[in-house]
């Protein structure tokens, strides 16, 4: 049986988690209920948050031990330029969907996705949705 000082701080749970952010990707795609929509195209912004199960990237300094950004990034990018959908909660569904089948290291990912151009007749930024996936 293993003594105390063979157990790691990560088998105690000790550190739990960290967060990774991409804030603002702007991609251009096809997507919306219109058809011209998914005919013309127009940019989407997106944030990105990932919890990881663990957060031994920050002790170990090793990439294989995170969820790398550039990964996150390029996931989000091949989704919105190849596929399209019609809402912009399934677009981050399934994106939120892709990179926790990806990664085995995250235990949650917030995708929100902005659409700035809306046929809503009044003075707004943005349309924005919020999705959640839990591992």
């Amino acid at each position: 049986m293993a003594n105390n000082t063979e157990i790691g701080k990560y088998d105690l749970g000790v550190y739990t988690m960290a967060k990774i952010r991409i804030v603002n990707m702007m991609v251009y795609g096809f997507h919306g209920i219109y058809e011209y929509e998914r005919e013309q195209g127009q940019k989407f912004y997106f944030d990105v948050e990932v919890v990881t199960r663990d957060d031994k990237a920050a002790d170990s300094d090793d990439a294989k031990d995170t969820v790398l950004t550039a990964s996150i990034y390029s996931l989000v990018k091949d989704t919105v330029e190849n596929k399209r959908f019609q809402l912009m909660q399934a677009l981050a569904g399934h994106i939120g969907d892709k990179l926790i089948e990806q990664y085995g290291n995250i235990a949650e990912v917030t995708i929100k996705v902005r659409k700035p151009n809306v046929t809503i007749n009044g003075p707004i930024d943005y349309v924005e949705v919020e999705v959640t996936r839990k591992a």
